[in-house]
Order: structure tokens, then C-alpha cells, then sequence
């Protein structure tokens, strides 16, 4: 039996993780991490911990004894990163060495995975696109900033001191249940608030021509758990679909579910002070090592998105 230890449990990829791990993994035995306002409703042992208290991670290690550690602890929000450096700074970074200070401080050595991001590439230049993993880091955003300085520092904790690390570079992943601080469930909830009455038949938009990699997040953490058997430590992963899609056409995909008229209106508000205008994984270092690749269609996850708001009370 394998203990795993998930950081971050109550988020919206931990859930899906841990919907995957007891749905496939019968010889995994999963304990997660939550703060202490939030809520897992899992048939799994949880733990109140914040990732910016080493004393408390040093606890959680301690009674856990994981084999297995998935660090999916973060603010992963560009745009409440841009918003607020300082807790970015905290979270990203800070509560990362926590938990790589207290992993050297173990008489053993767990397998960890860090989840870093796609956004770490940064500026991609027209000739690296699909962008691999020995490709320059360019952070264009101070969210992209803490993963690039996370992957390092992971990196040279897994050297120093011969711990068994691996990063990814998740690129974007959506599906059911995730917040609406992200593109595809902003615009799914609009959707479903038009639909139901609750707001006028407009929807208000960012930067449409963006181009950026999404992924289904029941593909994401199935490479996740893949990762965790079959990587290698001191490698970074990128996860990802392998191909690029335009917002513009996403926001089709998903208006074309809807039988409503509804207008696209540009809302200054939701534009980034800097923005990468394409964003496209090389994951063929994660299909060679893994046997990994995505098997939800981006139509199907838009459609469960959207069902998912069509049954919310308040969309």
C-alpha cells in the first residue's frame, strides 16, 4: 500500500485527483491537505495545513509518512497574482521551500511531484512553438515568475541533497468545477447566468486572440499519477494537449451551445497588463516516459463545463 500525500487537496485539480487516485489506484492510500476554511467532501483523511508554516508541514509529514507527495498547494490565478505579488510571493514560493526543508529533513526519501506552469515559458518566440522542456523560461507575469523560481529551486534540492523530485509545466487545464477566475468557467458561467435570466445577454470578454494549450484536468491528473510511476527524478514535465487553440474559438465553441443571441463585449477589466500571444506544449517527453496522452476532446469538456452552471442554483 502506497501513502500519498496531496498539498492543496481542496482545489479544483485535487479533487479531480483525488476522484482519479480512488477510482484507479486501489493500492493508493490518500491523505490531503486543506487550510483551514476550506472543505473536502472525499472519503480520504484530511489535514488542516498551511503551506506557509513549515511547522506545520514538518507535522503533516510526520504523521502521514508518504511515499508519494503531489504539491498542487498554490495561487494559481495570473491575474490575483498581478493583483497581489506579495501573497503570489508567499504561497508560490515561500510555502515551496517550506515543504523542501522539511523533505530533507526526512530519514527517507518520498517521490514528489511539483506542479509548476506552462506560463513559465513565457515570451515564446514564432520558431519554439510546440515549446519543449529545455526550451529559455520568459515569465511574462509575476505568477510565471514564482513557478520558474519553484521548478529551480526544486531542482536544485533534488541535486543537492538527493531528494526524488520531479516538476511539471501544466499547461491550461479545465473541466467541471472549476472557478470562474479562469477563461473557460468565466465564460461558461456568463453563459449559463444569460441563460437563466440572471444578467443581460452579454457576455464580457478579455483578449480573444490569445492562443494557449488546454487540457482536460481528468487527463491532467491521470499524467500526474503516471508521473509519479513512471518519471524520473530531476526531470520537468510538460503537460499539456499539444496544440493551441485561439479564445476566440473557444468562446464559439461555448456560445454555440447556447440557443440564447448573446453579445461579445470587451470588459477592460479582465485585460492583462502583459500578455503571451501563443502558448503551446511539446509533450512528447511525457508520452515517451509515460505512455501518457489526452484522450477528452475539448468539445466534451466545454459541454460538461457548461452543464456543471446549468445546475448551479446561482450559476
Amino acid at each position: 500500500m502506497k501513502k500519498v500525500l496531496i498539498i492543496g487537496a481542496a482545489g479544483f485539480v485535487g479533487n479531480h485527483l483525488i476522484d482519479y487516485i480512488l477510482n484507479s489506484r486501489k493500492d493508493w492510500q490518500v491523505t490531503g491537505t486543506k487550510m483551514p476554511n476550506e472543505k473536502i467532501n472525499k472519503d480520504i483523511e484530511v489535514l488542516d495545513a498551511d503551506i506557509t508554516d513549515i511547522e506545520q508541514i514538518r507535522t503533516v509529514l510526520k504523521n502521514v509518512h508518504p511515499d508519494y507527495i503531489f504539491h498542487l498547494a498554490a495561487l494559481s490565478s495570473v491575474a490575483v497574482a498581478w493583483k497581489n505579488p506579495q501573497l503570489a510571493i508567499d504561497i508560490n514560493i515561500k510555502g515551496s521551500v517550506n515543504l523542501l526543508d522539511a523533505l530533507r529533513e526526512l530519514d527517507y526519501k518520498p517521490r514528489v511531484l511539483m506542479i509548476g506552469s506552462g506560463e513559465e515559458y513565457g515570451h515564446i518566440r514564432e520558431n519554439e512553438v510546440p515549446v519543449n522542456e529545455d526550451n529559455n523560461t520568459r515569465p511574462g507575469n509575476i505568477y510565471a515568475v514564482t513557478k520558474v523560481t519553484q521548478n529551480l529551486i526544486s531542482k536544485v534540492y533534488c541535486d543537492a541533497y538527493k531528494l526524488d523530485i520531479m516538476s511539471t509545466r501544466s499547461f491550461n487545464h479545465t473541466g467541471p468545477n472549476q472557478a470562474p477566475l479562469f477563461v473557460v468557467a468565466d465564460f461558461c458561467k456568463q453563459v449559463a447566468e444569460i441563460e437563466k435570466g440572471l444578467k443581460e445577454p452579454v457576455i464580457s470578454v478579455g483578449n480573444l486572440s490569445a492562443k494557449r494549450d488546454f487540457t482536460d484536468v481528468r487527463d491532467v491528473v491521470r499524467a500526474y499519477c503516471l508521473l509519479m510511476e513512471k518519471g524520473t527524478a530531476g526531470e520537468t514535465y510538460n503537460v499539456g494537449s499539444g496544440k493551441a487553440v485561439e479564445i476566440r474559438s473557444i468562446l464559439d465553441m461555448i456560445l454555440g451551445e447556447s440557443e440564447k443571441q448573446i453579445e461579445v463585449r470587451v470588459d477592460p477589466a479582465k485585460l492583462r497588463p502583459v500578455d503571451v500571444p501563443i502558448i503551446e506544449a511539446d509533450i512528447s517527453k511525457l508520452k515517451n516516459d509515460t505512455g501518457w496522452t489526452p484522450e477528452i476532446p475539448l468539445i466534451q469538456t466545454i459541454r460538461e463545463t457548461l452543464d456543471v452552471w446549468r445546475n448551479t442554483q446561482n450559476a
